[in-house]
């Protein structure tokens, strides 16, 4: 006797619609929230001897984690 193998290919299934709308969304506001949020309170103490190294440091840092903690999303 032979026996006939049928492949079924199923399609691979679609993301929930909060994944594919809600959650980048979020992921958006609060990774920007975050940039900008780090980005002013670096420049509140406004100490003399820092000069522009303080901000920029403070904002590389905040787009590095907000790029590693989201990035996936």
């Amino acid at each position: 006797k032979e026996t006939m193998v049928i492949e079924v290919q199923s399609k691979p299934p679609r993301p929930h619609w909060y994944e594919r709308y809600v959650q980048p969304c979020v992921a958006e506001l609060l990774g920007s929230a975050l940039f900008v949020f780090i980005g002013c309170l670096s420049v509140i103490e406004d100490t003399v001897n820092t000069g522009r190294l303080q901000p920029a440091l403070a904002h590389g840092l905040a787009l590095g984690l907000a790029i590693a903690i989201m990035g996936g999303i």
